[in-house]
């Protein structure tokens, strides 16, 4: 299908995980899709077996003046941007009382600061165009507090927060903004789960593949122009919180 035909995407954290199962099903339906990511060797890798359509843009978001280079160079070379996947996080789990502060500082930085930084700096191309699409790769955490990662649980309403505000902040200019929030995902994130955890919650059917998140967001970014997803909320049918 080619329903994205003729648009331009860009994923950030699209060489692993859920960034690069979104990045496939754009592909397959017919975008132009920027792979934003720190990780210079794995950009070039997947991007040269994924075809001319995808092409890597190395990024550290972490770094604002990286950051800064990533809309002009998306449209030094397609001209235009009509998708933004803010997608780029990190996990940090477990008890508040035997965790480290520190960890909690980087995962804040990227699963917040970036992309809301990030977001930010597209936002003037989609204006002065009056339209665009904005998806966040946010979880279920956002809306339920989950006992088990009180500091991504709080990364995730924050998310969830700037969602809701700053869609209705540039609906008057034709941009939709909306959120993914899935439950547990298998990618790198999930290292993070102590082993004994990972291995039940697999067996009982409560982890599902990237793939899942990816369908959603064709959904969410094939709807009617006068319709906005606001919040997906996508589970494994075996998980319970």
């Amino acid at each position: 299908m080619d329903r994205l035909a003729g648009k331009v995407a860009a994923v950030t954290g699209g060489a692993s995980g859920i960034g690069l199962a979104c990045v496939k099903a754009m592909l397959a339906e017919g975008a132009t899709v920027f792979l934003v990511d720190r990780a210079e060797d794995q950009l070039a890798k997947v991007c040269a077996d994924l075809g001319p359509k995808a092409v890597p843009l190395v990024i550290d978001l972490i770094n604002p003046a990286s950051v800064k280079t990533m809309v002009p160079a998306i449209l030094a070379k397609a001209g235009k941007l009509d998708i933004f996947h803010a997608n780029a996080g990190s996990y940090a789990g477990g008890d508040a009382l035997d965790d480290d502060p520190d960890r909690w500082d980087r995962m804040l930085n990227l699963n917040v600061n970036a992309c809301f930084r990030s977001i930010h700096a597209v936002l003037p191309h989609m204006v002065e165009r009056q339209t665009g699409d904005i998806i966040v790769t946010s979880s279920v955490a956002g809306v339920v507090a989950v006992v088990a990662e009180p500091a991504y649980t709080a990364s995730k309403h924050a998310v969830q927060a700037f969602v809701h505000t700053i869609r209705r902040q540039v609906a008057k200019h034709g941009i939709r903004v909306g959120g993914v929030l899935p439950g547990p995902v298998e990618t790198p994130l999930l290292n993070d789960w102590t082993p004994e955890r990972l291995v039940q919650e697999k067996a009982r059917g409560a982890i599902m593949p990237p793939e899942e998140v990816a369908e959603a967001v064709i959904f969410m970014l094939t709807r009617n122009r006068n319709v906005v997803v606001r919040d997906l909320v996508i589970l494994p049918a075996a998980f319970d919180i």
